[in-house]
């Protein structure tokens, strides 16, 4: 399954076994941001109840910073790697917080320390992804300026994890969210150890592009993603149940299938930063009954 995500894991005792079976299961998860007040194994219970064959790990209730859970300290780690074995789950990937336009003395050279953190953890554990966001164009510097930030970053964190047999991947967030943007950061990078997670979502709606377009110009890129649906609101825009907005998530599937990709489609319910949207329990059983059916329409079976 590591192959066909694109990313070949060295042997690590126990994790490599852990990751040796999905159980014939479609390839959906969902990530961690969307239960926050679930422990380990209540998302790795419900995941496996659920049909679904992967987890990405944005936080275990408090803890954001996940080298420091209790999960994964090493008098805890074969426990955690029989507990995904038994229910079938990979973890698919880490989700770090680490904004690579940050020039600040107090965030910048933290963030980029949090990521370095994440990918070592990735690495231990066998996990194929980290990921990183550009995020903003900052007031007052100049766009290139940033660009070349981000990028300079984007390239350390890559050449870093490549050592290390894992791949940092640069969301479609924030004010990066359009393909040419994304793929210019991605060249100036020059990293093999470095690839985008298309937040589908963003492209959508702030990107302005359709399902096809993001897919056509960063295919090559893509190595995970983020599926959500929502509707306008009088401020931002609301999360909704998958297929009842105005998101083209199916589209976005169909798209993804007929470029070969072989990554995870993954649920990010941002429960966290949301509390007033439906609880997990009913969203993330809804998109494993909604987004299987479009992958098997879509020709995609097993993970």
């Amino acid at each position: 399954m590591l192959a066909a995500a694109g990313c070949v894991r060295p042997s690590s005792p126990g994790m490599t076994r852990a990751f040796a079976s999905t159980g014939g299961r479609l390839p959906i998860g969902f990530s961690t941001l969307g239960c926050p007040t679930w422990d380990w194994l209540q998302a790795l219970d419900f995941a496996a109840a659920h049909g679904y064959s992967g987890i990405e790990l944005r936080g275990i209730k408090d803890t954001m910073d996940l080298p420091k859970a209790a999960e994964f300290q090493p008098e805890r780690l074969a426990q955690t790697q029989r507990e995904l074995k038994y229910r079938g789950l990979v973890i698919t990937d880490l989700g770090a917080s680490t904004n690579l336009h940050e020039t600040a003395a107090d965030k910048g050279p933290a963030g980029m320390a949090e990521a370095r953190g994440f990918i070592d953890l990735a690495s231990r554990i066998g996990v194929p992804y980290v990921r990183v966001f550009g995020n903003k164009f900052t007031e007052g510097v100049p766009r290139e300026q940033t660009l070349e930030i981000i990028a300079r970053n984007l390239h350390s964190l890559g050449e870093y994890a490549r050592e290390r047999n894992v791949l940092v991947l640069l969301e479609t967030h924030g004010d990066f969210t359009d393909s040419p943007t994304i793929l210019e950061l991605m060249k100036r990078a020059d990293s093999k150890g470095a690839a985008v997670l298309w937040d589908a979502h963003h492209t959508f709606v702030l990107g302005k592009e359709s399902p096809e377009t993001s897919v056509r110009e960063l295919g090559a890129y893509i190595k995970h993603t983020h599926l959500k649906d929502s509707v306008p609101a009088a401020v931002d825009r609301r999360y909704v149940l998958t297929g009842t907005g105005e998101v083209p998530v199916r589209r976005q599937v169909e798209a993804l299938a007929r470029a070969q990709y072989k990554g995870f489609y993954s649920f990010e319910w941002e429960k966290r930063w949301h509390p007033e949207i439906e609880e997990p329990a009913v969203a993330f059983a809804q998109f494993a009954t909604v987004v299987s059916s479009y992958l098997r329409d879509a020709g995609v079976r097993s993970a």
